[in-house]
């Protein structure tokens, strides 16, 4: 399995966890991350992050996607669709990827052609089958967070330290659970099981038909920025990582009561925003990626996006983090021109049509004045 974790610093990192054998006498096996890469494609700090069983993607404020492939260790290449910080990313299986931003806009990427399928204006809620609207629900405040459980029998919607829980059957609140602090993220555990993470040092688990807090546990020396949790056939696991650079590897206990037991942690010196899990699992010949070749990245001279707005951000972060280490990947791939209507595009070419772009609008300007 491979840790992957975003920061402000504009570094992707990548650790590889490996579980050690069985010490002598003992039923638990140590885990230890090893450094594995670094990444520095983006030019502003990284504000998502989401994989699938080849592919992981990482959005920013640079305002584009790029695209690693695990399986090779190359960079895959960049979507440059948004106007707008890429707030969101999530993969549908491994055939869609889904995206928000900023610009309003939510698109639907195909994650074998990366072509955006559909480009949908927000806000509203779609049937991805037919791409149209399914149903509307007014919360009547601006959410930050939208989260659907396992089975999707029920979502929460995080409003600054208030969670409420939607029942899907009735579309209305079965109840509100209230946070000590701002809510940074959540995820459920189970179905009933919500892990919440918030401006401060630790992270509860919340059972949401009672609403009570079940335990709670001290995770960092600061703010958990992201959790994230997964399954092996030994361990229910959650990764936490923190503005005080450590990612860290729980394991969870059956009775949720019980606090998680650390699996192991490894200290990235910058100040975390988000994380994933890459599972290295054979997966379905139909669902998995084609063997092609990464196209060329987007170059960071020719795109030229401005990272001055999130200044702002990183001014709200605390004092005295440590920067962290921006070497480039050390693994690179042989490029090759994107498949036909790809949506990879290199700058040279964005470039290009901006400016035939620009003629058009001159020419029909001076038409019409004429």
């Amino acid at each position: 399995m491979e840790v992957v974790a975003g920061c402000y610093e504009q570094v992707l990192f990548g650790f590889a966890v490996h579980p050690e054998p069985e010490a002598s006498g003992s039923h638990e096996r140590k885990w230890t991350p090893v450094a594995d890469f670094t990444h520095h494609a983006h030019t502003a700090s990284l504000s998502a992050v989401a994989v699938n069983s080849r592919f992981v993607v990482t959005g920013s404020k640079d305002e584009t996607i790029h695209i690693y492939d695990m399986k090779k260790k190359v960079d895959h290449g960049a979507l440059v669709h948004h106007n707008g910080t890429i707030t969101c990313l999530k993969f549908y299986g491994n055939r869609h990827l889904i995206s928000g931003a900023e610009d309003g806009l939510i698109c639907v990427w195909d994650a074998k052609k990366w072509e955006c399928l559909k480009s949908i204006k927000a806000h509203k809620t779609w049937n991805l089958v037919e791409g149209r609207s399914a149903f509307i629900k007014n919360i009547k405040q601006n959410a930050h967070i939208v989260e659907w459980s396992p089975r999707g029998e029920k979502y929460v919607v995080v409003i600054l330290n208030k969670i409420d829980i939607y029942r899907l059957d009735t579309a209305s609140v079965s109840g509100t659970i209230t946070n000590a602090k701002r809510v940074s993220s959540v995820t459920f555990l189970s179905e009933s099981v919500l892990a919440v993470a918030g401006d401060e040092e630790v992270v509860r688990f919340f059972d949401c038909d009672s609403l009570t807090c079940l335990s709670e546990f001290k995770a960092h020396e600061n703010r958990v920025k992201d959790v994230f949790s997964f399954e092996t056939p030994e361990h229910h696991v959650i990764v936490t990582a923190s503005s005080d650079g450590f990612i860290k590897m729980w394991k969870l206990e059956e009775d949720k009561k019980v606090s998680p037991s650390l699996l192991c942690e490894v200290n990235t010196n910058a100040r975390l925003t988000c994380l994933g899990v890459w599972l290295d699992t054979v997966t379905d010949t139909k669902e998995s990626m084609p063997p092609a070749a990464a196209p060329p990245p987007v170059s960071k001279e020719e795109r030229s996006k401005s990272s001055n707005k999130e200044s702002g951000d990183a001014a709200q972060e605390e004092e005295g983090q440590p920067k962290a280490d921006r070497k480039k990947c050390s693994v690179s791939g042989d490029s090759s021109k994107p498949a036909q209507g790809s949506s990879l595009v290199s700058a040279k070419k964005r470039k290009t049509v901006e400016m035939l772009e620009k003629k058009k609008k001159k020419k029909k300007k001076i038409g019409t004045v004429s």
